[in-house]
This record gives C-alpha cells, sequence and structure tokens, in this order.
C-alpha cells in the first residue's frame, strides 16, 4: 500500500520507537505508584519524554508538560478548564471539531464565541482577529495548520496579538508539532495541544499540552495521582494536575523513542522531504484538466496536504477507487472541518486528501500522480 494519510496518523514509525514500546510492555510498571524497580524506570522513561518535548517546544521546565490521550483530549482540557459563562473567545473557520464542539458546548452555555470567516481559499485576514477582540475577550483558540488544505497560519503574529491585548492563547499543534519548529516563549503561547501519532511520529493513545508557567487550567477529569492520597481534591501541582490516573507508559515511551528520532535526524530534514513530496505532487496534478486543488499554494511553508477533487466525483467514490485500483490510500469526506468545507465550498462533494510523510518515495509520488491523471481521464 502506498500511505498518503499521515494528516490521521503517520503509519509507518521509526524502528526504535517500536522496540521502545515493545521493550516498555515487558519492563515498566507504574509510574508514580510505588519505589519498585519496575515504577521507578516507567517514572524515569515519563521523566525523559518531558523534558525532550519540553525542549522541542522551548518551555523551560519538563513540569510544563502534560500528558494525555491526543489532541482531542489535550483541547477539551485547555478549553474547558480555562473558559466559562460569560466569557468570550475567538476562533476561526480553519478549525477541526476537536476546537469546534468544544466550543459550541460552552456557547450553549453562556460563553460568546466569534469564528473569524476564512475565504475561498482557506485564508483568513488577521485584521479580523484583531477587529473582534471586545472588553471581555478571555481567549484566542486556532489551529498552527490547516488539517484540510494544509494553510498554515503564523502563531507568532496571534499570540503577540493575544500577549498586547493581555489574553490567552490556545493553539492546535496537531498538524505540525514535530515538524514545524515552535517555541512557545517566543509565539507568546499559553496553551500548546498536541498529538503524539502524526508528526511526532509515536503511538496513537499519546499527546500532551503544554502550560504556561502560572497558568492554571480546571482538570478535565480528577482522581488517582499517586500522591495526596487523604485529599478530597486532586492535586493542583503542574503536571500531576492534569495527569489524574495511570498514564499511557507504554505508549510515552515509544512517544520518548521517537522524539529522539527527529533529533537524531533533524525536524528541518523532516520537514524538506515532506514538502519536496508535496510539491511534486502538487506540480503533478494541479494542471490536470478536471481537477480542482483546495487552499493557498502561494505560500511556500505550508502542511504537506494537497486536497483535491476530480470534477463532480464524490470525493468517498474517488478515494475508494485510489485503494481498490492503485493501493493508495488517502482521506476523504468532512476531515472533522466542517466550517473550512463551507468556506472551500466543498460541503456536499467533500475532498479527498493525500498526506505525505518523509517516509514515503519518489516513485510512490509518481505513481500517485499517474492515479490522479488516469482517474480524471475517465470522468
Amino acid at each position: 500500500m502506498i500511505y498518503l494519510d499521515n494528516a490521521a496518523t503517520t503509519m509507518h514509525k521509526p524502528q526504535e520507537m517500536i522496540e521502545a514500546v515493545v521493550h516498555a510492555m515487558g519492563s515498566l510498571g507504574n509510574a508514580g505508584r510505588g519505589a519498585n524497580t519496575a515504577s521507578l524506570g516507567a517514572a524515569r522513561i515519563i521523566y525523559e519524554a518531558r523534558e525532550r518535548l519540553a525542549r522541542l517546544f522551548g518551555a523551560d521546565e519538563p513540569k510544563q508538560i502534560a500528558f494525555t490521550l491526543n489532541s482531542t483530549e489535550s483541547l477539551n482540557t485547555a478549553i474547558r478548564g480555562l473558559l466559562g459563562s460569560g466569557d468570550h473567545v475567538i476562533t476561526t473557520m480553519l478549525e477541526h471539531n476537536s476546537v469546534l464542539r468544544p466550543l459550541y458546548d460552552l456557547q450553549d452555555a453562556g460563553t460568546d464565541v466569534t469564528f473569524v470567516k476564512a475565504d475561498e481559499k482557506g485564508r483568513i485576514r488577521y485584521e479580523d482577529i484583531e477587529e473582534a477582540i471586545r472588553p471581555k475577550t478571555k481567549a484566542i483558540v486556532t489551529t498552527h495548520g490547516s488539517n484540510l488544505t494544509g494553510n498554515m497560519l503564523d502563531i507568532g503574529r496571534i499570540g503577540k496579538m493575544a500577549h498586547d491585548h493581555g489574553l490567552l492563547y490556545i493553539v492546535d499543534a496537531s498538524q505540525t508539532a514535530g515538524v514545524f519548529p515552535i517555541d512557545v516563549k517566543t509565539m507568546h503561547i499559553d496553551v500548546l495541544c498536541f498529538t503524539g501519532h502524526k508528526g511526532l511520529l509515536g503511538p496513537q493513545g499519546t499527546g500532551g499540552l503544554y502550560v504556561r508557567e502560572g497558568l492554571t487550567i480546571h482538570p478535565l477529569k480528577s482522581g488517582g495521582s499517586g500522591v495526596q492520597t487523604y485529599s478530597h481534591y486532586h492535586p493542583t501541582e503542574m503536571p500531576t494536575a492534569l495527569e489524574a490516573g495511570t498514564l499511557n507508559g507504554h505508549g510515552i515511551a515509544g512517544l520518548n523513542a521517537a522524539v529522539a528520532y527527529i533529533e537524531r535526524v533533524g525536524m528541518d530534514q523532516i520537514r524538506e522531504t515532506e514538502q519536496k513530496w508535496m510539491w511534486m505532487f502538487y506540480e503533478g496534478v494541479r494542471n490536470i484538466p478536471g481537477i480542482k486543488v483546495y487552499g493557498d499554494f502561494d505560500v511556500k511553508e505550508r502542511c504537506p496536504i494537497v486536497t483535491l477533487n476530480i470534477g463532480d466525483y464524490d470525493s468517498g467514490e474517488v478515494s475508494d477507487e485510489l485503494l481498490m485500483t492503485y493501493d493508495i490510500s488517502t482521506r476523504a469526506g468532512g476531515h472533522c472541518a466542517p466550517l473550512m468545507h463551507e468556506a472551500l465550498g466543498t460541503a456536499e462533494q467533500g475532498s479527498v486528501r493525500f498526506s505525505f510523510s518523509h517516509f514515503n518515495t519518489e516513485e510512490e509520488i509518481r505513481t500517485a500522480i499517474r492515479a490522479v491523471e488516469e482517474l480524471a481521464k475517465e470522468e
């Protein structure tokens, strides 16, 4: 199979990541729940992973990294734990349902939400964000990179805007963590939400959030922590405050090894390879009759994603044909980004997303181009 669905999850993983998970399954105990060798080994691996991620994102302290199951849990933790009735929050039409649905829930409970509009290429005006700020505005929540178009936002610019107005800035880095440089301090990010199974090349069921020093988030859940057992309330110190229950130590061991792989290979090298495949595919399909490509390709820096449609064909049918005839895996439909599809005019048809990994090869990209060309001729 030619796997071009990396924006959903990276299927090809570093071998050292796989080996780390396998080793952890046979050796690690429960971190923070004892002083035996297995428990202490788990605690060391988890702390090492915090250190790597803090270094990756420019955080000062490992304790500012709390682990979750994925970006969805991270975003729910941040959004529900910082915002409430009477607050005003600004977001955009680029967002994934992991941002939109918690905000809709809060909206029903009395939170005021402004959705900054996107144009037909999936672009926003940064001026629209600033113009939306009100006296009751508490936060801005945006993605770093659209999972549908690959368009990226200048989070440093938005972060400074939020900082200048005394607002919180929450960033969804699902599509960019591990691929694009992120510095939470220089970009004025208060909460950075990430998942482990995409660009970070880790296992599914891993993720987390960076929380700025001094910022308190009401926890999404409470329960076992390994400390303060006799207190009625969950501990408030980071990272325990946001980590109720047993952590996915086996998965975090894999995530730790995956980030070590990124450090060794180099994020820049990984990004350059993915950009190379993305631009090769785009140049190969963009002028094929009947093909419509979505997103802003006038900007060089973008997520390694190309989303398209072939004529009026249903996107699901095209994706199925790519898989059944050419053994090419893509993603079709709504991509959990309903507002973005509204902006693009593809709410009914959906679209077919090709997303690339540095593990892909030139032969695979050329095969995918030929497949699109042949399907377009049939249409």
